[in-house]
């Protein structure tokens, strides 16, 4: 190890308290004695405040107020880190190889009853996500990257729509993870204007020599919710959906995105929401096909959507059915 790292061992090997004498710390850290002396000597010119008692039951220390500096982590705050990485790696988090270091490092460093808790608190917690692939992380690294250097990028994006995007200048203001997915937000030079885009849908991505500022205050997350949630842009009507059940359903339909954005009112058993009107005759309804028979809803425009929405899903699948039995009867003669 290079003596930074024999310095940081030292020091963490003092964090608990206890004093330890020179060949101790030598012997638990695998170094010579005199490597130890040389790495005391640097910790103290640094700074660090070391003391240094004499007698049978003397040795090393760290005042106990060092203890508690930015530099040393206590059980909840490691704890916390460990989580943090956690849930960093399974969101594709574009740095997570770097956090994933640092966790070895502090794992490193602790001592055995440090490091046992570190592992059963890390084997307690599992995060499911989509994974990412390798491509858009190395993107979200360059946009990541960008937004803090000021650089602008050039990117090509698939629109989804099958159609070849033009090469764009961007300027990325900010990347977001929601429900999911990353996202980029800035300035794009096609359309002249704040845009946001899927980082699964960009095709190519690379560095230019221009410069940009970001504008003081801005919001890629209020930016993005903007553009998401329904009434962002223009004027539009409301209309209040009040939508009865058992008080676990509605608790689950207030987690949604939509409803929860949308909620004016909630008793244990009926939530009230305030929510587009062309939302309940787009997709509304599909959203609460899920909850099948659970739910009373009175809002006749939406329960009309759902019947309609429900007889095609029928028609669709019953017309499927019959063209099965045909297949299969065919197999047979």
């Amino acid at each position: 190890m290079t003596k930074a790292d024999n310095m940081l061992s030292i020091l963490w090997m003092l964090r608990s308290g206890k004093r330890m004498t020179a060949k101790q710390l030598a012997e638990e850290l695998e170094l010579h004695v005199r490597t130890v002396y040389r790495c005391m000597d640097s910790l103290c010119a640094s700074g660090v405040p070391i003391v240094a008692d004499s007698g049978p039951n003397g040795g090393y220390r760290i005042l106990s107020q060092f203890v508690d500096s930015p530099l040393v982590f206590d059980a909840d705050e490691q704890k916390g880190l460990l989580h943090a990485s956690v849930f960093a790696r399974e969101a594709g988090y574009p740095h997570s190889e770097a956090l994933t270091r640092a966790m070895d490092k502090l794992k490193r460093y602790a001592n055995e009853k440090q490091l046992d808790e570190l592992e059963r608190h890390g084997e307690g917690l599992s995060v499911i996500y989509p994974p990412i692939d390798g491509k858009y992380r190395s993107f979200l690294q360059l946009l990541e990257e960008a937004t803090g250097q000021g650089r602008t990028l050039e990117m090509e994006y698939d629109r989804g729509k099958g159609e070849a995007s033009p090469s764009r200048l961007f300027d990325p203001y900010g990347i977001v993870y929601w429900k999911g997915s990353w996202y980029a937000v800035g300035h794009c030079g096609y359309r002249g204007e704040l845009r946001s885009f899927r980082v699964d849908r960009i095709v190519r991505l690379r560095e230019t020599e221009n410069r940009f500022r970001r504008p003081q205050g801005f919001s890629a997350k209020q930016f993005l919710l903007g553009n998401l949630l329904p009434g962002s842009n223009g004027r539009v009507e409301y209309e209040i959906v009040r939508i009865g059940g058992q008080e676990q359903v509605l608790n689950e339909l207030c987690r949604h995105w939509l409803f929860g954005h949308a909620l004016t009112e909630r008793e244990p058993e009926l939530a009230v929401f305030r929510l587009e009107r062309s939302t309940l005759l787009t997709y509304v309804p599909y959203f609460l096909m899920p909850y099948s028979t659970a739910l009373t809803i009175e809002s006749e425009l939406l329960v009309r959507r759902m019947a309609e929405a429900g007889a095609r899903i029928t028609a669709h699948y019953e017309a499927m059915l019959a063209n099965l039995e045909r297949r299969k009867g065919d197999e047979h003669e």
